[in-house]
């Protein structure tokens, strides 16, 4: 997630993340915000998702709390048209195509061509 986060963060995104991984990314230099989980109270990841002011969510859970509040959060997050993932493979995925976006790096082509670029 370190990877993620500090790639998500130098294309100028704001990142918040639960208390255990905030301290986790603090140790290795990336100071994001703190948001509640959903178990923890108000105001938690589920009303920032509501009120609009997320943008994308990684939620690797682990724990039958965190597994019970990542149903919620999925929900919510499907409802409200913001991307989700499950796994840092997939996050990392996801910012590597936003970086591509950014920069402009993005082009579209057949299979076919890809296919012919690596044989």
């Amino acid at each position: 997630i370190v990877e993620v986060v500090a790639k998500l963060k130098e294309l100028g995104f704001e990142v918040v993340s639960t208390r255990g991984t905030a301290e986790f990314l603090k140790k290795r230099g990336i100071v994001v915000g703190v948001v509640n989980k959903v178990y923890e109270g108000r105001p938690h990841i589920v009303d920032l998702i509501k009120n609009g002011e997320i943008d994308m969510v990684i939620n690797t859970t682990y724990g039958g709390k965190a597994r019970k509040d990542s149903y919620v959060i999925r929900r919510t997050a499907l409802n409200y048209g913001v991307p989700y993932f499950t796994t840092v493979a997939g996050a990392l995925a996801a910012v590597m195509g936003i970086e591509a976006r950014i920069k402009g790096e993005i082009s579209v082509k057949s299979i076919q061509e890809y296919h012919r670029e690596i044989t």
